[in-house]
């Protein structure tokens, strides 16, 4: 079997920057991608088999700008985070406001739908034998369904992610109620 040239690039990356070795190839490989360039010192057009190359010889210098890159990547992705939560917060409360000016019942009628579906899934799965050729794709369905249900429960009662914000935001601006010394 033919190794891909990315193979060795990725082990020395899993060593020195694991966020950017799992993320390249991915959705935000692009990001991934330039940063390495950069800490590579290489020119942007440079082609893939060439970074990994030079992933894989890279000097001590350059393993210590993989790794600041590394530092970066992760910044952007906790600023992604914030930014995709605040898009999702606002997309969740204009769908609730056409809901409520529309009058309409569809979102109710799904979430229905995917409770009882989630559900019932369940306790098949508990319940039933599966046969194995279909067990597979009865388990991803279950986990599809799942978080469906996750999103739909976030829709009509909200999410924890604001709530874990908030309490995070209070245990740094309010004092310890014990001094260490104390």
């Amino acid at each position: 079997m033919v190794n891909s040239f990315w193979d060795e690039a990725k082990q020395v990356l899993g060593v020195v920057a694991p966020t950017l070795g799992s993320a390249v190839g991915g959705p935000l490989g692009g990001l991934a991608a330039n940063l390495l360039v950069g800490a590579l010192g290489l020119d942007p057009t440079t082609p893939a088999p060439a970074v990994a190359a030079a992933i894989v010889g890279a000097t001590p210098d350059q393993l210590l700008a993989i790794k600041s890159a590394e530092q970066q990547f992760t910044l952007a992705l906790k600023q992604l985070d914030v930014s995709a939560e605040t898009v999702a917060a606002g997309d969740r409360a204009s769908a609730r406001e056409r809901e409520t000016a529309v009058k309409d019942r569809t979102p109710a009628i799904l979430a229905y739908g995917l409770t009882v579906g989630f559900f019932g899934l369940l306790t098949f799965l508990c319940f039933a034998s599966v046969p194995t050729t279909s067990h597979d794709l009865l388990v991803a369905m279950t986990g599809v369904l799942g978080t469906a249900w996750i999103s739909c429960v976030g829709y009509y009662f909200g999410t924890s992610a604001g709530s874990d914000r908030k309490t995070e935001l209070l245990a740094q601006s309010t004092p310890p109620l014990l001094s260490p010394g104390a």
